[in-house]
């Protein structure tokens, strides 16, 4: 599919804070790359017209039958649904992490056409933290690993109340295991996927929420163990990987973009200024374009949510 010059059709499903991020970045890249736009929305509601959508509907069944893209970006106990519709509307799907809520429905159900791209998102795996550390372990046998997702859910979103967003709300797909899922989809992208899975998760902190704030697992691989820790409430963001190897320990802090040789006191700034979400929306396009592999298509994504949910 050409794409200089062309005029794509796209529709928002949801325009929430990551949906009008993706939406900025899209007609950004366009310029970039001399793509036109004509953008439409599905909206829960008639919230404030934004300035870059050409057209608004509040229900999907009102939206067009011929978009090139739908980007999924409601909340994650809608998506299916979504998914579902949306298949029938648009050519491809962008799909926001994490896929579903939960595995009580198939793929097969979907109906997903045959040459259609759908892409789950994944910055974590667009940044360049990661492509450093990948280059690290073509190198370096790990002999077990530490991965850390720590952060405090009000401080998430700035200017709205944490208590209503869909992190706290378990019936909305809210809970550490499903909204910080970033952490088993790269860890599986590294090392697989594991033989067996133990896990621990509830609500323990004061916050004010009904969705499970912790959430430990313990993977056993034929070569290695994996710990993961995920909390809402941790007050001092964190997001590291350490890894055990025979001769050091590597310790990567994607927040501080920085990778540490703790042994032999080397440190690597990884921080090029690039920008993952754009980087990911570059991938999407190139993938428009017949050009790479899908880093994180639905198969993948959904065998991730299902391992997260105890079932391997």
């Amino acid at each position: 599919m050409r794409l200089k010059g062309y005029k794509m059709k796209v529709c928002f499903v949801g325009l929430g804070s990551i949906g009008l991020r993706h939406l900025r970045n899209l007609i950004s890249l366009g310029k970039e790359r001399e793509i036109q736009f004509e953008i439409h929305a599905v909206r829960s509601s008639k919230a404030e017209r934004v300035e870059l959508v050409d057209k608004e509907f509040y229900s999907m069944q009102e939206s067009d039958l011929d978009y090139d893209i739908a980007f999924i970006t409601n909340p994650t106990s809608l998506h299916f649904e979504t998914i579902q519709e949306m298949v029938k509307r648009s050519k491809h799907l962008f799909i926001e992490k994490p896929l579903f809520s939960n595995c009580n429905r198939s793929l097969s159900e979907l109906s997903l056409r045959e040459n259609g791209i759908y892409y789950v998102a994944s910055p974590l795996r667009n940044s360049n933290t990661y492509r450093v550390l990948k280059e690290i372990l073509a190198q370096e046998r790990v002999f077990s690993a530490r991965a850390i997702c720590s952060s405090y859910l009000p401080d998430w979103r700035q200017n709205s109340d944490y208590r209503t967003s869909y992190s706290a709300k378990k019936e909305l797909g809210g809970g550490v295991r499903i909204d910080l899922i970033h952490e088993w989809d790269y860890l599986t992208d590294l090392f697989g996927f594991p033989l067996e899975v133990m896990s621990f998760q509830g609500t323990f902190s004061n916050l004010e929420i009904d969705s499970e704030d912790l959430s430990v697992y313990i993977a056993k691989y034929s070569d290695k163990l994996i710990e993961v820790h995920l909390d809402y409430f941790g007050r001092k963001t964190k997001r590291e990987l350490e890894l055990f190897t025979a001769d050091d320990t590597v310790q990567v802090d994607f927040v501080n973009q920085k990778i540490f040789y703790l042994n032999r006191g080397k440190t690597i700034d990884t921080n090029n200024a690039s920008d993952p979400y754009i980087n990911e929306l570059n991938h999407f396009l190139n993938l428009l374009q017949g050009n790479g592999k899908n880093k994180n298509d639905m198969g993948h994504a959904y065998k991730v949510l299902k391992m997260v949910k105890g079932i391997l």
